[in-house]
């Protein structure tokens, strides 16, 4: 091989040589690329470092005796002041839940409804929707 720099010169590389130049060059792309890559999903699933997380709602947004859907939360208010989340996913077939009205929360795929408390009020369900962990601060309802 003749290198561009140097007309008549031929460049001589070892198989060694080659494979660990070959070696550095894949390790450095996968070093950027994974440091991309953990940037991007940081930025994506956490606040910054000491910052508060997002509210999922506002307590006066959540109708006392009903709930709403916030991403892959529901969020009931079953007596005035007593919030609870539950997953989105039906525990009959793993559709998920998309109303709540009537004071249930309810699957569209078989009909299953699920008291507020997450409760089964209507099969097919045999089980509960999962609870998932929230907390009220002042008039925000928080993940966790």
């Amino acid at each position: 091989m003749t290198a561009p720099d140097s007309p008549g010169r031929d460049l001589h590389l070892s198989r060694p040589q080659f494979l660990c130049g070959l070696g550095v060059g894949v390790a450095a792309f996968t070093a950027t690329a994974c440091s991309t890559y953990s940037q991007d999903s940081a930025a994506e699933t956490s606040a910054e470092p000491g910052s508060a997380p997002a509210a999922l709602a506002g307590t006066a947004d959540v109708p006392v005796g009903s709930g709403i859907i916030v991403e892959d939360i529901v969020l009931t208010q079953p007596a005035s002041g007593e919030f609870k989340g539950f997953s989105t996913v039906c525990t009959h077939a793993g559709c998920r839940v998309n109303s709540v009205s009537d004071g249930t929360i309810n699957c569209p795929c078989h009909g299953s409804k699920f008291n507020l408390d997450g409760t089964v009020a209507t099969g097919p369900a045999t089980k509960p929707l999962e609870a998932k962990a929230i907390r009220v601060e002042g008039e925000s309802i928080l993940p966790g």
